[in-house]
């Protein structure tokens, strides 16, 4: 495994669309496991593979630090309430900003041996959800950002 350059705002591959994953390929094996040590090594909850880089659909999330979701080929299928609360990203380095997201999100996908399963989530783990499968299409956060963004530093917004 190894640490990937996280690609950051004004970067071209940021802004297309993924390719959805056909089959579990051991270079595909090999990007998952790069995913997860670059998320942990910078302390996010969350990466997609276009901030690597790689344009398919492959998001990695933990909110707990201690159990992982590999998602390939994520779609969002229900969603329910609202929440909004204060967003960063490790592609928009030290900036945050207040986004309004499903306060409970259900998603299917593909886990890493590609067999189909259910995620479901609330709070942070619905807002990390919405905002990694948005990388998949393109879209970063602060597209979303309601009011102004902020220095991560700052503790103007925070809830």
């Amino acid at each position: 495994m190894a640490i990937r350059n996280i690609r950051e705002i004004g970067e071209e591959v940021l802004t297309k669309k993924s390719r959805e994953v056909t089959e579990m390929t051991p270079r595909i094996k090999e990007l998952i496991g790069d995913m997860l040590e670059t998320m942990y090594e910078a302390n996010g909850v969350g990466l997609a593979a276009p901030q690597v880089g790689v344009l398919k659909r492959i998001v990695v999330i933990d909110t707990t630090g201690e159990d992982p979701h590999i998602l390939i080929n994520p779609r969002i299928v229900e969603t329910s309430g609202e929440q909004t609360g204060s967003e960063g990203c490790l592609s928009v380095p030290g900036k945050k900003g207040q986004v309004t997201r499903p306060e409970y999100v259900k998603a299917v996908a593909l886990d890493a041996d590609m067999k189909p399963y259910e995620l479901e989530g609330t709070e942070l783990l619905a807002r990390a959800i919405c905002h990694e499968l948005d990388h998949l299409d393109g879209v970063l956060y602060v597209e979303k950002v309601e009011g102004p963004l902020l220095d991560a530093g700052s503790e103007e917004g925070e809830e």
